[in-house]
């Protein structure tokens, strides 16, 4: 594989050699192009010249019969000679058929016209020339393709089955070699049968042969030997069984304990330490290099010369390099316990033997020393005695000479005796001086002396030895000793691992047996019954709920419905009511139960026909999910439907309820006011005689007939209302209705005293006022009105205790979740159908409309759609009519729309947008020649541009044919408008009622079809809303290998972010032990997501991602709380869709090791406790789990979204699909689900790419983008002068091309929707169309010469670092495209961009809806307040930056403590010290400069943090190119400033993060800067030029800067806002306290803090981002702490007025609102204070003009005039404060909120305060004082 990046070298080289070499080569040859996608470019081999060529003829010539025509013509039948036809590659042919003979330059066919297999002509097209072998990889020398052909510029081969790539340069998976090496071939790969089995081959190294994870226990080359621990026949009986030694070795062949230290491979050296299976898969590893090693060596030794043996030198030098690194890699395994043990125990054990062979050494030494000393001193004693004896020998002499003279006196001798006695003793002398034996001791003495000598210099060099030994020996003691203590711990911690083994062991063995019961047991229970029993046992249970709850309601809402269209008089409301409940019929409900049991024959159907055709195991449960889920889908979409219409019921009866309530409380009022009139008149008629009450008694009596008559007729509607309803939904109401029986009564009574009373009253008024009435009549009148009043006043109470008994049996709150689970399981059932990869038969005439899952807005600029297909050829309806349809997505209308057709045996892609049809057939690859199995096609549009992919797949190998078609609207068309109500979704065929296009007006299709993905959504047919004529018992679906279309052929998953899967009781493929293994690969674009979860009660084990980086917390019941253990140090970046390798490993209970693609990334110790878990969730979990108490230790509850694969328990492989926990994951990774099409920008981010884009010669680019903001830039290009860039304006589109500006007249383009821009640029005209409205002008440097436009130039989207005029952009853009030079036009991938900062590149936060309104209980009831007179003004200007300092916005309480709270106002913090952080552009800002500044200016400040970087203080110019700046960096304060061009640097040498205060003093003095710190380092720099002017301009910015402001001059991660305090500032000794504008700065508090947002008594508030809006459907959630018992808590205001308000006064919480019509508002008072210093919850919810407020779960709801003209506005969202321009003078409180906020929610997503639009005064994000 390393050669083949190395290929594009080489090929020059080889070319150059084949060309100097061919000395016959032809002038027509060429040379092969380069593969764009890096495939291999290699020499044609030119064929020899023919020597004769063959004459052109005009006219042919007339000859006998009997002659031969000439060489090169033939004879035809008429007897004429006629030229051959051979394309010069042959000069004789058959007479009469004129078949060329003997073809020329490796041609063939019958004219010479065609290439055989193997080789390629010279041209793409047409006839060829000449023929020459494929270079596939290399040609002749390396040929291993079947075929070849020419696309695109480049050769494309058809592999052999062997090989694998677009030049067959490598081998397929299954075979290992090294095609590109002359000479080798791809064997097949030999793992002895002990490779994964759910591999369709064996996995092995695709260059060596080294076989992959070898499973039942063995290890080796070919897995060909049992590993360490255990023994057998790895190779033919495959019976490798685990030793049963008590952990020691046994014989790998008998099984036989060894006595000694357990065997080690060879080249390991554990001889008193029991190594783990670490240490011996480390051994073999490095067997296995050493093999490797040697077969390199055999290959370097049979190197020849030559450009050959110089690419193999270079395929072993990359193989050398990638052997290095992966032996480097190894080596980082040095950070396990085990290897740092034996790594320890070899050093001590090399120390003793070095310290044994000294000691010996020494002794030795010692002892021959001695030895030669006592031989020294022997012979010394010898030589002694000798010359001992010699000087006695000469006194001897003397005397005798003595004696002898005295002798010769005494005896008288004479001279001759004398002479002769002398002579006598000479000769006695000689021959004692000749004897030998002394001569050979004289001999034998010399040569001990020389022994003697050197034994001695052996002794002095040994002494030497011995002392440098000796001085050794306390440093080798001191060794020893360290190890002795060393190997101390070593061996009780062995001991203990000991007695954890047998403790393990015995568990083990328990643990079997048991298990072993278990199995026994479980055999016989059938696995699928009880998974289905306990899915109907669970979905009746969830039925029952809603049924139950249904029937109580359905009799409540006849009943109360009844009443209230009595009071009320309202006919047509009880109408309406009378038709919601005709719902109910019998038809419709045996209708449901007929279609619920038809979709459950039809499951059956395709669950006993998919049985058999199930390829990976996996297609019968996803069948089973998908009846079981089915079903209950269908009963409990009519249990959804009737409990929506149950609760929407039930709120109008509340809502009636209300209106009595409303209505009663004004009667009752109104009654008292004309009793006390008519007392009045009674008083002033006194005197009046002549009353008369006729027409009061006619109006009297009139009303009662009224009101009996719309009795009987109320009574008639019930009867009929219970007729209407089935038999066995009366037996149900039945008991209702007595429960209700006394409220009825109840009720009728008070509508007889309520029904008259208006009509009454309102005529006495009258008849008051027009007549003249006695005293007596007045009497009457008053007593009559007083009985009712009274009547009402005793009935009113029993009535309202009455209806709240009669909601106390039919709670809301329960229907509220028993729908909410009842959506959860639709939506699970929804996402387990999109995952069902099973195609569908069709026949012709049967058809399925589809759901499709997906926003039709996000079609709208691109559509991308990917299906298997398959024909049935030997159908014969097929032969007869080959047309055929295929899809349509679009319009019932037949306009805007895509989709698919076989006409004319070319498949044919047509899409229309609005206008004309554009068709683009493939004909490139006819029908009639498509395999008899499944291919894959993929359509796309981007804009007006279209383009068809199609991918013939080999079964046998992993060769693939693909063919591409493009085309493009000629029109400026280029959206897919879609209608939400009326698009449909049919696939194979359309209903009889349904009219197609004239384009697709086709027979339906005839074959099998599965769809894929939709845009970047997977997708299912058996995610159907209808099918038509599917019989699955006739026609059942078509067999698809799953890996067919997998290059790699290796298993992945695929997550959607719903689904998760779940591992039971992993420990049944392996064990938790002493070191625990958890192995996964991941891929995703994402930045968070959950990638594993374990939870045994309370405690838990999560692995998450967080911004790209993981995130891993645990507890495992530790006494010290939860343990984090994430990449702070930002080692490993996950999410860029590329696959990483996560390993964790658990080594001895007490240390966790997080490792990413084999690298350590970190570890942590804890308690020393094992694992408490049995199961095991992966990529998310149910939303009852991730909801639970173990919640507040996640990081989020977002499920993964990408790709997994390889996940392992202690190296055991799990197949996810087929786990029965498993729900809503499919097979495959899909590319377009990892591609990042849209990126969210904030204002301050964007994201670059430098390509070729020839932005202004022919050009044409289009992007979607939706925001709030009216202004910003989008897009920004510059050439030198020239710029080019795509804007808003105040809310319209601006193109600025070279001075040319082209803007839209809408300027309503920030309402927060999608809008589709493309630009055209061309030497003619500019064109800037938005939604298919076009702009454009004529260009005015149109003759001017066309740039290059052949260099790379970079390009920005959503802002720009450079300084322009424009702001960024805030919001989302996606699905952009260009027109490029060395590319066709394609989606962008922000992902493959090379520069991103602050974007978030998957999600777009402007998308989210509001939810819908949750229907809670509602607990009491508050009117709709009037409308005040006085209308409440807008303000026009637009919210700008507030001109404040720390100061209140509005009126401030002046108290420490607020005397309803139980916390001070302001907590205790330290004067004069200002908390910056939170934000990355807090800030405090001075407007005042000193006129003296820019000679020398001298500042002092005290500041702590534990910050590493941020901006302390900063001041510049306008174009920032004089500048003076104090920020940190790596925990180092670094001061900067400019003389002139240069800039002056002085940083410190220590950290000062370390949370403790510092005073700093920085000074400039012209060229010379200092900085002073502490008082006690003075750090000085300068520089010897002119000083030249240096100003600088307001205004000061302290602890941050302004966004986009020093990024010029300052490192980037350290111009955002210090986290830390301030204080004492301090400019030439004036101290400096009054900031004119202050960003998120609140003082410094003492004392511990928590998480929040805490806003100051300061005054202060938030705006949050556009993505966050309140429109007419929202839900708000947080918690608050607040210091004083009034403030405002939230502020939305649109532009014409409307408004809403949610505030604090003296402790009750009030939430107001304007609609456009009036206000209106309710509230809530807790009983216990709401200032006790304890976190309160509240939650407000709004649908259109239906307010409700839960503080504490005390709710209060209000229901305000309807508006039909409301409009949802997205506008600015304020918290805790709002300015004053914005208030209404209708609030009651105008004061900031004191105090802290927590968990704000909108909508279920959280608002996080520090990415908020802005944070301005006294406030501090993210961090809370504690109470």
């Amino acid at each position: 594989m390393a050669l083949i990046s190395a290929w594009p070298l080489i090929s020059p080289i080889l070319f150059f050699l084949r060309c100097f070499s061919s000395s016959t080569a032809s002038s027509e040859g060429s040379v092969f192009q380069f593969d764009i996608e890096g495939s291999s470019a290699v020499s044609v081999q030119e064929a020899t010249i023919i020597r004769e060529q063959q004459q052109a003829v005009a006219t042919g010539s007339w000859v006998p019969f009997a002659e031969r025509c000439q060489e090169g013509f033939y004879r035809t039948s008429s007897g004429k000679c006629s030229p051959c036809n051979c394309n010069g590659n042959a000069n004789r042919c058959l007479d009469e058929s004129g078949i060329c003979v003997d073809c020329q330059r490796n041609t063939t066919g019958q004219h010479c016209e065609q290439c055989p297999d193997g080789f390629i002509g010279d041209v793409v097209r047409g006839v060829p020339m000449f023929c020459e072998p494929c270079p596939c990889p290399l040609p002749a020398l390396a040929n291993f393709a079947v075929s070849c052909y020419r696309k695109s510029g480049s050769v494309r081969c058809v592999c052999k089955e062997n090989y694998a790539g677009p030049n067959c340069e490598r081998c397929a998976p299954g075979y290992y070699g090294n095609p590109l090496l002359i000479g080798s071939s791809c064997k097949k790969c030999n793992c002895s049968g002990n490779s994964d089995p759910n591999l369709i081959f064996e996995d092995c190294d695709e260059v060596t042969g080294q076989c992959r994870n070898c499973l039942h226990n063995t290890i080796g080359f070919n897995c060909e030997r049992c590993a360490p621990g255990y023994y057998g026949d790895a190779r033919f009986a495959k019976n490798c069984t685990e030793c049963n030694c008590g952990g020691r070795m046994c014989d790998s062949q008998t099984g036989e304990c060894l006595a000694d230290s357990p065997e080690v491979s060879t080249g390991t050296d554990c001889p008193t330490i029991s190594c783990d299976k670490c240490i011996w898969d480390l051994t073999d590893d490095i067997q296995l290099a050493v093999l490797a090693i040697d077969e390199s060596k055999s290959t370097l030794l049979s190197i020849s010369t030559g450009v050959a043996a110089q690419k193999r030198l270079n395929d072993l030098n990359l193989t050398s390099t990638h052997l290095q690194v992966a032996m480097s890699e190894k080596k980082n395994h040095a950070v396990f316990w085990n290897i740092q043990v034996d790594d320890t125990a070899d050093e001590m054990n090399d120390l003793l033997r070095e310290a044994a062979t000294l000691d010996e050494q020494g002794k030795e030494a010692s002892s021959k020393g001695l030895l030669v000393q006592k031989e020294t001193m022997e012979t010394n004693n010898r030589a002694t005695q000798l010359v001992q004896q010699l000087s006695n020998m000469r006194d001897d002499i003397e005397e005798i000479s003595i004696k002898m003279k005295h002798y010769a006196i005494q005896q008288e001798l004479s001279p001759e005796e004398i002479a002769q006695k002398l002579s006598m003793a000479e000769k006695m002398l000689n021959e004692i001086k000749h004897r030998k034996p002394f001569t050979n001791q004289r001999q034998l003495a010399d040569e001990e002396e020389n022994a003697a000598e050197k034994l001695l210099q052996q002794v002095e060099e040994f002494h030497e030895r011995y002392n440098d030994t000796r001085s050794l020996v306390s440093d080798v003691l001191e060794q020893l000793s360290e190890q002795d203590v060393k190997l101390s711990d070593l061996e009780e911690a062995l001991v203990q691992a000991l007695g954890y083994v047998t403790k393990t062991e015995d568990i083990n063995k328990e643990n079997t047996a048991s298990l072993q019961k278990r199995e026994k047991q479980r055999e016989k229970i059938k696995e699928q019954i009880d998974e289905v029993n306990s899915t109907l046992l669970s979905a009746t249970t969830i039925l029952a709920g809603p049924q139950k709850v249904n029937s109580e309601l359905s009799e409540v809402i006849k009943n109360a419905s009844g009443f209230y269209a009595e009071i009320d008089g309202a006919k047509k409301e009880l109408q309406e009511k009378l038709a919601n409940l005709s719902l109910f019929d019998d038809d419709l409900v045996e209708k449901a139960m007929h279609h619920a049991h038809n979709l459950r024959r039809l499951a059956d159907e395709l669950d006993r026909n998919l049985y058999g055709v199930d390829t990976n195991g996996l297609v019968q449960r996803a069948i089973n999910a998908s009846n079981v889920y089915e079903n209950i889908a269908n009963y409990i979409e009519e249990a959804n439907k009737a409990a929506l219409l149950a609760m929407n019921t039930t709120n109008r009866v509340n809502d009636a309820a209300i209106g009595i309530d409303t209505q009663i409380t004004y009667h009752k009022s109104k009654s008292e006011e004309l009793l006390r009139q008519a007392m009045e008149l009674q008083w002033t008629a006194d005197d009046r005689n002549d009353l008369t009450l006729v027409d009061t008694s006619q109006h009297v009596n009139g009303t009662v007939a009224k009101m009996n008559a719309l009795r009987s007729r109320l009574m008639r509607a019930i009867t009929e209302m219970q007729s209407a309803e089935p038999v066995e939904a009366r037996e149900r109401l039945e008991q209702a209705k007595l429960k209700t029986a006394e409220a009825v009564s109840a009720t009728m009574t008070v509508t007889q005293a309520t029904t008259p009373m208006d009509e009454n009253v309102r005529m006495w008024s009258q008849n008051l006022q027009d007549f003249q009435h006695s005293s007596a009549a007045y009497d009457s009148a008053v007593h009559s009105a007083g009985d009712a009043v009274k009547k009402l006043t005793e009935v009113f109470p029993q009535l309202l205790d009455n209806l709240r008994r009669v909601e106390q049996k039919a709670p809301a709150n329960n229907i509220s979740s028993s729908i909410q689970r009842i959506r959860e399981l639709i939506a699970q059932t929804r996402s387990v159908a999109s995952k069902v990869q099973v195609s569908m038969m069709f026949g012709g005439q049967s058809a399925v409309e589809v759901n499709p899952k997906i926003n039709v807005e996000e079609l709208k600029s691109f559509t991308s759609m990917s299906l298997y297909i398959k024909l049935q050829k030997d159908n014969p309806q097929l032969a007869a009519s080959p047309d055929r349809f295929i899809l349509y997505l679009g319009n019932k209308n037949a306009k805007n729309y895509i989709g698919l057709a076989i006409k004319n045996d070319n498949l044919v892609y047509i899409y229309n947008l609005g206008g004309e049809d554009v068709e683009i057939p493939l004909d490139a690859k006819p029908v009639s020649t498509w395999p008899s199995y499944f291919s894959i096609i993929k359509i796309e549009r981007i804009g007006r541009h279209g383009k068809m992919f199609l991918t013939v797949p080999s079964l046998s190998s992993t060769a693939e044919e693909k063919f591409i078609k493009r085309g493009e609207v000629l029109g400026p068309d280029s959206l897919l408008n879609l209608e939400p109500e009326n698009a449909v979704f049919y696939v194979g065929g359309v209903p009889t009622d349904f009219k197609l296009p004239p384009s697709l007006n086709l027979p339906g299709f005839i074959g099998c079809l599965e769809l894929a993905t939709l845009n970047d959504e997977v997708i299912s047919l058996y995610n159907f809303k209808h099918i038509y004529n599917i019989d699955t018992t006739t026609s059942p679906p078509c067999a698809r290998n799953k890996l067919a279309f997998t290059q790699s052929r290796a298993v992945s998953y695929f997550f959607d972010g719903s689904g998760y899967a779940l591992a039971r009781n992993i420990e049944r493929r392996g064990r938790f032990s002493q070191v625990t293994r958890f192995d996964i690969e991941v891929r995703t674009p994402t930045d968070n997501g959950l990638i594993l979860l374990m939870i045994n009660g309370s405690m838990f084990f999560s692995l998450e991602m967080r911004e790209g980086f993981l995130y891993l917390h645990y507890d495992f019941g530790f006494t010290t709380g939860p343990v984090l253990l994430e990449d702070s140090q930002k080692k490993a970046q996950i999410n860029d869709a590329k696959f990483h390798e996560i390993s964790i490993i658990y080594h001895n209970s007490k240390k966790m090791i997080l490792v990413v693609d084999r690298r350590h990334i970190k570890s942590v110790d804890n308690e020393r406790t094992a694992m408490p878990f049995t199961d095991i969730y992966i990529g998310g979990a149910p939303a009852e789990i991730l909801h639970s108490s173990i919640s507040s230790h996640l990081a989020g509850t977002t499920g993964f979204k990408g790709c997994m694969k390889g996940f392992q328990f202690q190296k055991k492989d799990f197949n996810l699909l087929e786990e029965p926990g498993t729900l809503g994951i499919s097979y495959g990774c899909p590319e377009d689900s990892l591609m990042s099409r849209k990126a969210y920008f904030n204002g301050e981010s964007f994201i670059a790419s430098s390509q070729k884009v020839p932005l202004f010669s022919e050009f044409e680019g289009g992007f979607n983008f939706r925001t709030l903001q009216p202004s910003g830039l989008l897009f920004y290009y510059s050439e030198g002068s020239d710029v080019l860039s795509i804007l808003m304006d105040r809310g319209a589109v601006v193109l600025n091309a070279s001075g040319t500006k082209i803007q839209t007249p809408d300027r309503n383009y920030n309402d927060g929707k999608t809008h589709f821009i493309v630009t055209s640029v061309n030497p003619e005209r500019y064109e800037l169309t938005v939604d298919d409205k076009k702009q454009s002008k004529k260009n005015p440097v149109k003759d001017r010469a066309r740039k290059s436009p052949d260099s790379i130039k970079k390009f920005y989207f959503g802002g720009s670092p450079l300084r322009t005029q424009q702001a960024n952009f805030t919001g989302c853009i996606s699905n952009a495209y260009f027109t490029r030079l060395d590319q066709e036009v394609e989606v962008e991938d922000f992902q493959q961009y090379s520069e991103k900062v602050q974007a978030s590149l998957y999600g777009c936060p402007v998308e989210s809806p509001p939810v819908a309104l949750l229907h809670k209980k509602r607990k009491n009831s508050s009117k709709a307040k009037g409308s005040h007179n006085k209308k409440v003004g807008r303000d026009k200007d637009k919210i700008s930056q507030p001109s404040t300092g720390l100061k209140k916005l509005h009126q401030v309480v002046n108290m420490q403590r607020d005397p309803q709270c139980h916390l001070p106002m302001n907590p205790k913090a330290i004067e004069h010290a200002y908390q910056f952080g939170g934000t990355a552009n807090s800030r405090q800002e001075f407007d005042h400069i000193p006129k003296d500044f820019s000679k020398r200016a001298q500042f002092s400040i005290n500041l702590k943090t534990h910050s590493s970087h941020g901006m302390i203080f900063y001041v510049s110019d306008q174009q920032e190119t004089n500048f003076m700046a104090l920020f940190i960096a790596h925990g180092r304060l670094i001061f900067m400033f400019n003389a002139g061009h240069q800039k002056i640097r002085i940083k410190s040498q220590e950290k000062y993060n370390d949370g403790l205060w510092h005073n700093v003093i920085f000074i400039r003095d012209k060229n010379i800067g200092r900085l002073i710190i502490d008082g006690l380092r003075v750090l000085e720099e300068s520089f010897g030029g002119n000083v030249n002017t240096w100003q600088v301009n307001e205004p000061l910015y302290i602890g941050g800067v302004a966004p986009g402001k020093a990024v010029k001059n300052i490192q980037i991660n350290s111009v955002y806002s210090f986290n830390g305090c301030l204080s004492n500032l301090q400019l030439n000794e004036r101290s400096i306290t009054s900031a004119s504008q202050t960003f998120s700065v609140t003082p410094c508090f003492e004392g511990p803090s928590e998480a929040g947002t805490y806003f100051s008594s300061e005054g202060g508030y938030v705006v949050l981002d556009e993505t966050f809006s309140l429109g007419l459907k929202f839900e708000v959630v947080f918690e608050i702490r607040p210091r004083s018992s009034s403030g405002i808590l939230l502020h939305g205001h649109s532009v014409n007025g409307e408004y809403l308000n949610m505030h604090m006064r003296n402790g009750q919480v009030t939430v107001k609102l304007n609609n456009g019509i009036r206000d209106f508002s309710t509230s809530v008072t807790l009983k216990q204070s709401l200032c006790d210093g304890r976190w309160h919850r509240i939650a407000v919810i709004r649908d259109a003009n239906v307010v409700q407020l839960d503080v504490d779960s005390e709710v209060n709801h209000v229901v305000g005039p309807l508006n039909p003209k409301a409009i949802d506005h997205r506008e600015p969202v304020f918290i805790g404060g709002v300015p004053e321009s914005l208030l209404t003078s209708s609030l009651t409180t105008r004061n900031s909120f004191i105090g802290c906020i927590r968990n704000f929610m909108i909508d279920e997503k959280p608002v996080s305060f520090s990415k908020a639009a802005l944070v301005s005064g006294a406030v501090s994000v993210n961090t809370c004082p504690a109470a």
